[in-house]
């Protein structure tokens, strides 16, 4: 698939709609998510190491809120346990179609994959050694996600890992600013303008609900993970691995 530059921001819009990932969002997906999140590719190609490393045999990994399956790809990459196959769950089914047609150029890995458009707040997770939520959790109602960690810890096997990918929120209004700047900064060296910046942040303020660093960690701890920690962080984005 070409990737198709993201633009849907560009002119003035009249009414700013809720974000959504629609047809349109999918078409430029990939070039949208490289533009705005620091250090993304980075961020996939750790996930199917850490992957490799963590999945065992006859096992289940899963890829929740999966997109076009950019996590997916990397973990089936490295995945080397046998009978182990990947779940990848998105409730966009733009996305699902396209992410089918992605994984069905992919020649270099036998290990199964189903992709489902489903809510992944009703999928069954069991079996489990691996669990991903890249920059999944933010786009959860608040009140709903201790209970989706909760039964994510349940269906994970002994030694099993989540991985959780965020945009971060800070509760020193001075470090928010100085993390916010520099990823502004950021998004402007990739070629969006102030006004694509504005009305993008618009469209997302009442679907995507960051949190701070702490309140994952907390949260993590409070579903049964004893070890959390983080392994990546850059501006107002970071990633936690939290292992049962």
């Amino acid at each position: 698939m070409t990737k198709k530059q993201d633009a849907i921001y560009a002119a003035p819009l009249n009414e700013i709609i809720d974000f959504h990932f629609d047809e349109r969002v999918t078409e430029v997906f990939a070039d949208m998510i490289q533009r705005s999140v620091p250090g993304y590719g980075m961020i996939i190609a750790n996930i199917g190491i850490m992957a490799g490393r963590y999945a065992q045999a006859k096992s289940h990994c899963y890829d929740l809120g999966c997109s076009l399956g950019a996590v997916t790809l990397a973990m089936r990459q490295r995945i080397v346990q046998p009978e182990c196959d990947i779940i990848a769950v998105d409730n966009s089914q733009a996305m699902i179609t396209r992410g089918r047609e992605l994984l069905a150029r992919d020649t270099t890995s036998t290990v199964l994959v189903t992709m489902l458009c489903a809510d992944l707040q009703d999928i069954d997770i069991a079996n489990a050694s691996v669990v991903v939520l890249n920059f999944t959790l933010q786009f959860i109602p608040p009140t709903r996600r201790l209970a989706l960690i909760r039964r994510i810890y349940a269906g994970l096997k002994p030694g099993g890992i989540l991985i959780l990918s965020e945009k971060i929120a800070f509760t020193s209004p001075e470090r928010g600013l100085f993390h916010e700047t520099l990823h502004h900064d950021f998004k402007r060296a990739n070629g969006y303008s102030d006004l694509e910046i504005s009305q993008k942040r618009t469209a997302l303020e009442k679907v995507m609900i960051p949190e701070t660093l702490a309140s994952h960690q907390q949260r993590l701890h409070a579903a049964g993970f004893d070890f959390v920690d983080i392994w990546f962080q850059c501006f107002n984005f970071a990633a936690l691995i939290a292992i049962k």
